[in-house]
């Protein structure tokens, strides 16, 4: 049994069940809908290139798949977290082309 004064609302009537509810930044993500964005970065990276692949309408699970094929495709290491596909290394041509083959609309972005 609950202490007193110790209540945690679990339904809201405009959001449903809260004890199920996702993550702000993901729904926000989900329906962007905007373009996708494929830089290549170098800071905080000791000069290595690095491609991202960023604002990409999926949920983690998706990213994660997507990523692998991103992996599979440039032959590199990578990793898929907080909404960013990070690829080693400058694959920004592969990357374009295996997204805009899916039907994403790409733009490079950044130097």
């Amino acid at each position: 049994m609950a202490k007193r004064g110790d209540t945690k609302v679990v339904w809201s009537s405009t959001d449903g069940d809260l004890r199920k509810a996702r993550d702000p930044t993901v729904k926000a993500r989900l329906e962007g809908g905007g373009r996708v964005k494929v830089r290549r970065e170098t800071a905080g990276r000791r000069g290595k290139a690095v491609t991202t692949v960023s604002n990409v309408p999926l949920d983690d699970d998706g990213l994660k798949v997507l990523a692998g094929r991103l992996k599979k495709r440039c032959g590199v290491g990578g990793s898929a977290k907080d909404g960013i596909i990070e690829l080693q290394g400058d694959h920004r041509d592969a990357a374009v082309e295996l997204l805009r083959a899916d039907g994403y609309d790409v733009v490079l972005s950044g130097g």
